[in-house]
This record gives structure tokens, sequence and C-alpha cells, in this order.
């Protein structure tokens, strides 16, 4: 019985709202045709009157506080949308008519839409919009204490937002612990390390952990039957709470390059343990995938050490000897590591190299890969790239191979030309970015502009085309051209990984909603109103009284005549026709 009544109402609802979405206007001329029959009744007419008698014994002085305070009201919901519009991206009362008036109006029911079976290409679709808002670690990311807190210490700025913190403390939970941990007491230890909000909870952990393996462990080991002798051994040395420190506490690269060569020879150890016994069972086979992501991170961390050092050749070889070692561990993305020092050394065939393996059509893109491209394209015709001579006798083929470069990089990451351009203001890159965001637009620029100002009219080349791009595109979160269409869901996460001190790019840019427009006129309006019926009382009073006429019904306004007509005969005494006199005339 309960099911039955459910469906009846549900049934109702379903036609009440096709009611009103098709037959609005019977509807309305139903209500009309009611209000004209019940106009007797209702003493429709009478009360008509009676309103308009009143309106126009209103003096100046209710019109002035009428329009003023229909001012003050729109002007306060106009600063309320605007604040709401810069803060989430949309309209509040869009967002409310959406999300509760349409679907009693006949809108689309989320449920029924989530529920309902979709085709092969908007599933299709789905995933890939999925994918293409997935965060990921920077792989150009800086050090938390040496560069991260010294930037904070300097200016009183955070750089990094909790959710950009916490992302990175997943990432290390991932990465650095396994469920073997809780067997070594140093591990056990940073395993709770990792989850610390506070960072001197983090960096005491790690001491602790360090501590406990100076403790030393004898073990009983007989030399002949009747006497014993006692070996002394060392329990294997702490990565990751080296790791933790390199990365929070020391307040150089020079310390942090020592701490990682400490964790180096501590890592380099547990993996080749762990490679021995990584076949004996899930559990050891857990331990060596984590003990092999702890080698990676501290020899990437490493070579990065050097490239800050200015060592950029022997950052070189230790990534590319890493990149051999770990073919598969491609998470890191350790080849935009490569590419950023090969092009600080100019070794731009190098680069090209890099390029042609991994700028494939099967791999997933990046900033770092599409604007390399167009920069090693620009390279060779940025020197004598003029745009009046270009103009004249069009583009030669490299050079509309260049152009065409530098808008494919544009597509797939529209925010980059405004940071290159210094257009923009840049900030310390985030610890995680958004593939075709603003955060990934700042962490490629902050390393790669240096590279662009160095190679002859680049820049140049770029401010002249770049803009091209979006009329190739002139509905991007729609359709794309080389690229799938600009997803939808940047905005909201690069709000959340950059500091609420920068301006997030949006793309494409959002003009402002109806009802701001709205509001703006609706204040505007009747603060002019307010101001000329304060100015000017008398007139403004005939004005109103004149607009309150012009929308009165044909009925009151020969009711009003009659009145008027009669007011005048009373004020100059003229005596009353016949009524036969009075009937002709």
């Amino acid at each position: 019985m309960a099911e039955a009544g459910t469906g009846f109402l549900e049934q109702l609802k379903s036609c009440i709202v096709w009611s009103w979405t098709y037959l609005w206007t019977v509807w309305f001329f139903i209500v009309l045709f009611l209000v004209y029959i019940l106009r007797v009744p209702l003493k429709i007419n009478d009360n008509l009157s009676t309103v308009s008698m009143f309106l126009n014994t209103l003096t100046p002085k209710f019109y002035v506080a009428l329009t003023g305070t229909s001012s003050l009201i729109s002007g306060l919901i106009l600063i309320f949308e605007w604040w709401y519009f810069r803060k989430y991206g949309t309209s509040f009362i869009e967002q409310v008519s959406v999300s509760h008036l349409r679907p009693l109006l006949g809108g689309v029911d989320n449920n029924s839409s989530n529920n309902s079976n979709s085709s092969n290409g908007d599933s299709d679709s789905n995933r890939q919009s999925v994918s293409e808002c997935k965060v990921w670690r920077n792989p150009l990311n800086l050090f938390r204490g040496a560069e991260y807190n010294r930037y904070t210490w300097v200016t009183g700025r955070e750089p990094l937002t909790y959710y950009d913190m916490n992302l990175s403390a997943q990432d290390h939970q991932t990465f650095f612990t396994c469920d073997s941990d809780h067997l070594r007491p140093a591990d056990a230890i940073m395993q709770k390390a990792w989850r610390e909000r506070n960072p001197q909870a983090r960096i005491s952990a790690a001491h602790e952990a360090l501590e406990i393996n100076e403790i030393r462990s004898r073990v009983e080991v007989p030399l002949i039957a009747s006497s014993t002798i006692w070996e002394i051994k060392l329990l294997p040395k702490c990565a990751t709470a080296y790791i933790l420190l390199a990365e929070e506490e020391a307040t150089t690269i020079a310390e942090a390059e020592k701490l990682f060569k400490q964790a180096l020879k501590a890592g380099d150890g547990c993996y080749r343990r762990s490679q021995q016994l990584q076949h004996h069972g899930s559990q050891y086979e857990a331990q060596h995938r984590r003990d092999t992501n702890v080698l990676v991170y501290i020899k990437r961390r490493l070579a990065m050490c050097a490239r800050r050092l200015g060592r950029t050749r022997e950052a070189v070889k230790m990534m590319r000897d890493l990149m051999k070692e770990f073919p598969l561990l491609s998470m890191f993305n350790i080849h935009e590591n490569l590419l950023e020092a090969l092009l600080e050394l100019q070794a731009y065939a190098d680069v090209q190299a890099v390029l042609a393996k991994y700028d494939d059509i099967s791999l997933p893109k990046s900033a770092t890969i599409c604007y390399t491209a167009a920069l090693l394209k620009a390279r060779a015709v940025s020197d004598k790239f003029s745009p009046e001579a270009a103009s004249r006798r069009g583009l030669s083929t490299a050079e509309m191979n260049a152009v065409e470069a530098i808008h494919r990089a544009v597509e797939f990451n529209p925010h980059v030309p405004k940071y290159l351009l210094e257009m923009k203001s840049l900030i310390l890159p985030p610890e995680h970015i958004l593939k075709r965001g603003d955060s990934e637009a700042i962490a490629y620029a902050f390393f790669h502009l240096a590279h662009w100002k160095r190679v002859e009219g680049a820049l140049n080349l770029l401010h002249c085309t770049w803009e091209g791009t979006f009329r190739m595109i002139p509905y991007p979160l729609e359709k794309g051209h080389l690229f799938y269409p600009y997803p939808v869901c940047t905005e909201t996460a690069d709000r959340e990984l950059l500091p609420s001190f920068h301006e997030v790019s949006v793309y494409p840019k959002k003009e402002l909603p109806f009802f701001i427009l709205f509001t703006a006129g609706l204040c505007s309006f009747t603060a002019m109103l307010a101001l000329l019926t304060h100015q000017f009382p008398e007139l403004m009073g005939v004005f109103a009284k004149a607009m309150i006429d012009i929308f009165c019904s044909a009925e009151l306004r020969d009711w009003n005549c009659q009145s008027i007509f009669m007011r005048v005969e009373d004020e100059l005494e003229i005596p009353p026709a016949p009524p036969s006199q009075h009937f002709q005339n």
C-alpha cells in the first residue's frame, strides 16, 4: 500500500510538472478568466478604486522613502551576489533557482539522470573529464623547509594551502609506508609521523625514529661449546626519517642534500635486502615496493638538489641513470625534471630526443611537454620573425609549424602565456598541480620563463600568435581542436590548490550572471529615482500620479475623470445643466 501511495504521488507530481512545463499559457489564461468571472464577488473594481485614491493622496516624502529603501535593498543584494560570484564562480540566485525551483518546474532531476543509462560516448566523455580533473604531484615541487618556509619567514604569507599539504601527506603515506611497518619500531613511528598535521610534531617523530636505530642489539653467537662471544650489530637506519628532515627541517638546499645522502645510504641497504626477499610472500613484495619508491624519491630529490646548487650536468646524469634503472616508474615524471635541466644546458638536441619519446599520442600530455615542443620550433624562426613582414609575404613552412605548435600548447593550457609574457605575477608553485589549470601554468612558468627569455624572439612570437588559438576554439567547453574539450572543474580545484592572495586565472572567462546585472540596474534605477524625487518632489509626484493613471484600467480612468470634472464644477460653482441638455452636451 505504501508503495502504491508513493507511486501515485510521484505520478501526480509528474503530471503537475508536465502541465507547468508545456501548458503554462493555458494556466495563465485560466487564471485570467477566473479573475474576470469573480470580479463582482471579489469587488475588484471597488478595491482598485480604493487603491487609486490612496496612491493619489501620497506625498513626495513617501516616494523618496520608497525609492531609497528599494535602492538600499537592491544594493545589498548586488554586493552579496558579487561576493558570492567572486568566491564560488556562480550566482547565488541562479544556483538556488536551478537547485530548488528547476525540479518543480520540469527540469531534469539529478538523481534520475544519474540512475539512467548513458550511451558509450557519454560514459567515455565522463571518464575523460574525471581524468582531466585529477590532481597530480608536481614533479618540480620545491623543498618545504629550504624554500617554502623561507618565503613565509620573509613575506609572512603561506604559499601552500591546507588542501595541498593534505594531498602531500596522503602521497607520503602511499609511497613511504606498507603493512609491515609495525614490525620495525622506526617505521611504525614514521607511519604516524606522516599523518601528523603539526610540522614540529613530524620533525620530532623523525628524530625519535633515528634515535631508536641508534640502540644496539646483541646477538649471542656460540664460538666454543664452553664459551660465547657477543657480536654487536646496528639496526638499519630509517631512510624515511631522513627524508622528512631533509624536506621540512633543513633550511638550505646544502643541508637538505646532506640529509638526502644519508637517506640514500640507508634506503639503498633496505632496497637490496628487500629485493632478495620479495618473492617470499605478499608481505615482502609490498615491503620491496615501498623500498623502491623510497629509493627513487631520494635519488630524484638528490638530482634536484644538484640542479639547485648549479651542478646541472651532474643532475642530468643522475636523472638519466634513474630513468634507466627504473623505467616503469613513470608516476614521478622524472622526464620533466630532465627536460628542464637540459634546457638550462641549452642541449636542444637532447631535449628533442626526450620529446620524441614522451610526446606521444598514447601518453598523457603536460604543459612542460607541449610548451617545450613549441619552444624548440619557435627557436628555429623566432630570431628573424617580424609580424609586419609575415603579414606582407605570409608565413613560411617553418613559421607555420612554430605557430601551430604554439596554438597546440595554448589549447592544452591557455593560462601559461600570461605568465611567460609577464602579464600576471608569478608565485611559488604548489606541491600539486591540475593539468590544463592555472596551478600547472604557474609550475611551468616558474622554472621555464628563463629558458623562453634565453631564446631570442621566442616571447615576441608567442605574444603575436597565442591569442589566435581562441578563434579556432570558439566554444572550448563543448568541443576541442587537438585535445578534449577544456574541463570545467579547473577553477574549483585551482582555488583549493593555490593560496588566497593569488588571483586565479579562469578560462574561458565567465560573463557576469544575469542577476548581478539585473540587481545592478535595479539599484541604479531606484537610486536615480530617489535622487530625483528628493530634488524635484512636486514634479516627480505629478509624474508618479501620471504613471498610476496610465496603468489603471479604462473604468478607473473614466471614474477619475468624472470625479475630477465634478470637483472642478464645485470649485467654479457652475450650475448643473438640465438632464436632457446635459445628455446632449
